[in-house]
């Protein structure tokens, strides 16, 4: 027995490891299209395993990666990306959080401590200039600059 009758009679197994390497692939790339080709893979497996021609076996493999590709992956995508409301990331988990005001900061200059990382900081339009060792919140955050509002004072 040759190699080649060897891979046609067992084609299921070439089709079960190109699954895995597809899966393998995904696992670092995370974009979903190798795992919608290892669908097709998949359906290779099982065209082979139901005795089915090689080229049959070929057509299942592109007709479902496609159709995963073209129909699953956009709903995946979207159901992936989907975020809860007033969920926010990176820099925007700032906004609202608590300044701690190391040098005098006016709209002009300034920075302050936020969250234990050193940021250059101004203030608002409206905000008077902050003295080192009070406390602001943050506004807003344009590119590598915090901008702050003086934090509200509490009376006792």
């Amino acid at each position: 027995m040759t190699a080649a009758e060897w891979i046609i009679n067992n084609a299921w197994i070439v089709w079960l490891a190109l699954f895995l390497l597809l899966a393998i692939i995904e696992m670092i790339s995370l974009d979903l299209y190798f795992i919608m080709l290892g669908v097709g893979a998949l359906g290779g497996v099982v065209t082979a395993l139901l005795n089915g021609e090689i080229w049959l076996q070929v057509v299942i493999f592109g007709v479902v990666s496609l159709l995963m590709i073209l129909f699953i992956r956009p709903i995946a995508v979207r159901h992936l990306r989907k975020s809860p409301d007033g969920f926010r990331t990176n820099v925007d988990r700032l906004i609202g959080k608590d300044a701690l005001v190391l040098e005098p900061t006016s709209r002009i200059s300034g920075s302050a401590k936020i969250v234990g990382e050193i940021w250059t900081a101004r203030a608002e339009a409206n905000a008077p200039v902050m003295n080192p060792g009070s406390y602001a919140v943050v506004a807003r955050i344009e590119g590598a600059t915090a901008y702050l509002v003086p934090a509200p004072t509490e009376e006792i």
